[in-house]
């Protein structure tokens, strides 16, 4: 399959229906998104690729609920354009299958064929477990990743009959298995059984509850930066800031869901982002459609910083700091301009870390991140 042929995938966009029949001003984001219409755009330049989905069956919605995405791009359409070096493309809504696995092979070979494009994908809408089929189009290349997902629950209920609230026990336990490394981000302890967090632990998968992200929401921007997949269920976000999410009153602000958005756009690694679980039946006076638009807003704002990062072999644009912690010696890079830092792994490559990082080596003490990722190495 080509690009070309995405198109029996797609349905086009109806600007007119988004607009209200008003069209956009030269000032909104809608007047410069390259989009699917009758055509599909040239994506040559396109530093980041939306798609929405309205499979959400997997949550025990009917399936025929196409709303999802659409109220969520009538939202982004709408905002302001700032960032005029980030070119954004939209190629429409994927179509629904018959069933749900229809959905998901008609999700994997659309993100697919993007990533292998060289294109940063963001798919809106759907239910959280079509966060599979995102990992499926990398499973079809063979590429090992890093997955981060940020949602109040670790969906790895077995007792629940929707593809949704178990689908990271496929995640985890596909053959042949891609998936190197998880975080979760933002889980909240009422909801989870004690023993989930063991069998996360003892997978040497990372899990971080919402409380201590919230203390220090930057000690989460190096796991998104190492990641190639990130996946965000509305879910992870306080009902009082997305109304659709009838889950918990408490998570995160939305400010917050920006924050973790936006360090996936930073990301040069993280090639697909999605944004799952929105119901438009339940949200109230569309404010969740509007905070996922101000999420993909900050995606662009974290695309058009990543643009500012100088690669790694470009040492001329780096702190280099050498260290020797509990006898064993590595080096520490920051970046002049970003402020962002690295650290050497034993075996040559380097992971995205934190000054706490730094800190903590430079007291001779080993950084956790530093040794979970060479026990994973």
């Amino acid at each position: 399959m080509s690009l070309d042929t995405l198109k029996d995938f797609l349905e086009p966009i109806n600007q007119a229906l988004l607009s209200n029949d008003e069209g956009y001003k030269e000032t909104q984001l809608g007047y410069h998104i390259l989009q699917h219409d009758q055509a599909l755009p040239d994506l040559a330049t396109a530093d980041l690729v939306l798609v929405g989905c309205s499979e959400l069956r997997g949550m025990g919605q009917q399936f025929t609920d196409t709303s999802a995405p659409d109220a969520i791009r009538s939202a982004l359409y709408q905002l302001f354009y700032w960032h005029t070096e980030v070119v954004v493309a939209d190629l429409g809504n994927i179509k629904t299958g018959a069933t749900l696995q229809d959905s998901y092979a008609a999700v994997q070979m659309v993100v697919n064929e993007l990533l292998q494009a060289g294109k940063k994908v963001l798919i809106m809408g759907g239910s959280h477990d079509m966060t599979l089929a995102q990992y499926q189009a990398y499973a079809h290349q063979e590429q090992i990743i890093d997955a981060v997902g940020v949602d109040a629950r670790i969906d790895l209920n077995m007792d629940s009959r929707e593809p949704a609230d178990q689908f990271l026990a496929d995640l985890f336990t596909a053959l042949p298995n891609y998936l190197r490394h998880y975080t979760h981000i933002g889980f909240q302890s009422y909801f989870m059984h004690p023993n989930m967090l063991e069998t996360i632990d003892n997978l040497g998968f990372d899990c971080f509850r919402v409380g201590k992200v919230k203390e220090a929401i930057e000690e989460m921007e190096p796991a998104i930066r190492n990641s190639q997949l990130f996946s965000f269920d509305l879910a992870a976000i306080q009902h009082a800031h997305a109304p659709a999410n009838r889950i918990s009153p408490n998570g995160f602000n939305g400010e917050e869901a920006c924050t973790l958005m936006q360090y996936a756009g930073m990301s040069k690694t993280c090639t697909s982002i999605g944004v799952y679980g929105y119901l438009p039946q339940q949200d109230e006076h569309g404010m969740s459609a509007l905070q996922q638009a101000h999420m993909i807003w900050y995606v662009l704002d974290g695309i058009h910083r990543g643009k500012q990062e100088a690669d790694l072999d470009n040492r001329q644009a780096f702190n280099e700091f050498n260290l020797a912690f509990a006898e064993v010696e590595t080096v520490f890079l920051q970046n002049k301009r970003t402020g962002r830092w690295w650290v050497q792994l034993p075996d040559g490559p380097f992971i995205a870390c934190t000054y706490q990082d730094y800190l903590i080596a430079c007291n001779n003490d080993i950084p956790e991140r530093w040794l979970r990722a060479v026990e994973r190495s």
